[in-house]
């Protein structure tokens, strides 16, 4: 079979699945159905089948998910409300792995899922069993409100952003060796202050534990080309990085990522012009 298709086929198979995870509608605002079964059965899954060498208590990691949460108001939750969720599933975490992303979601889950090396916050036990879910408290109430939630930008501490915000926090703690951080080149301020990874990862990286942090900037491939390695926003992000003391690298052509954007058209004249890359490549190392 040859090396393209091959290649292809093999990326297709990983990513085929990740396009069935949809986000709930706009109409469900309130609690996600069956929050419990769902948290609880994820748990279950990463501690079998995912990650079988952990062991977690799944049913106390939720009842301390449940207290944090109700009785409360659904717009007063704060990060240290979860500490005592983050203690009960606490999770080591190999370094030379860890995969930061900011405005690229798609691309840097099909990213991981085809380069096994890395590890997301999506990958981690708390990302596994929390992901597009939605959830709030009654404060006058001991359960969930499954009518209505408030949208995050309505209030800081609002129940979902907390945890996020408590778990992109850990994750970046434990961060170590090399980094890497997929950005989108396609928009203007690929790096945000305000994002999750410019207002909270960025600022809990140590400089001690992190040998590198390399930036990855992907564009569309039919453009348009905002920003790169040498303009724009990605500009600030190496500033903060070098006043940091961070040692970095920064790429805005990675043959993987255009790749993965080819698998949805190949019929894009730059995709052909890639695919003729990789087949001479090949060629050459088979000789």
């Amino acid at each position: 079979m040859p090396f393209l298709t091959s290649f292809i086929i093999s990326i297709t198979t990983w990513i085929a699945p990740l396009h069935l995870c949809s986000s709930q509608t706009p109409g469900q605002l309130g609690t996600t159905a069956n929050i419990r079964h769902i948290v609880i059965g994820r748990c279950f899954t990463y501690t079998t089948l995912i990650n079988p060498s952990l062991r977690f208590d799944c049913e106390e990691i939720w009842r301390r998910f449940e207290e944090a949460v109700i009785h409360q108001a659904s717009c007063n939750v704060t990060e240290d409300d979860y500490n005592q969720v983050f203690h009960a599933m606490s999770q080591i975490q190999p370094c030379d792995r860890f995969l930061f992303w900011s405005k690229t979601r798609t691309l840097v889950h099909s990213y991981a899922a085809v380069v096994p090396h890395f590890w997301t916050l999506e990958d981690t036990l708390a990302g596994y069993m929390f992901n597009e879910l939605i959830w709030c408290g009654q404060e006058e109430d001991s359960d969930f409100d499954f009518n209505s939630c408030p949208e995050w930008s309505v209030c800081r501490t609002h129940p979902v952003f907390s945890l996020w915000k408590r778990a992109s926090q850990t994750f970046a703690e434990a961060a170590c060796g090399n980094i890497t951080v997929l950005l989108n080149g396609s928009i203007v301020n690929a790096f945000n202050r305000k994002s999750m990874f410019g207002s909270v990862e960025l600022d809990s990286l140590n400089p001690h534990r992190v040998k590198y942090v390399n930036i990855k900037v992907v564009t569309n491939l039919d453009g348009p080309q905002i920003e790169s390695c040498s303009q724009g926003s990605i500009v600030d992000l190496i500033h903060v990085l070098r006043s940091r003391g961070f040692r970095w690298t920064c790429t805005d052509s990675d043959p993987t990522l255009m790749i993965l954007q080819c698998v949805q058209d190949l019929t894009r004249p730059y995709c052909q012009r890639h695919a003729s890359i990789l087949l001479q490549q090949q060629n050459l190392t088979s000789n």
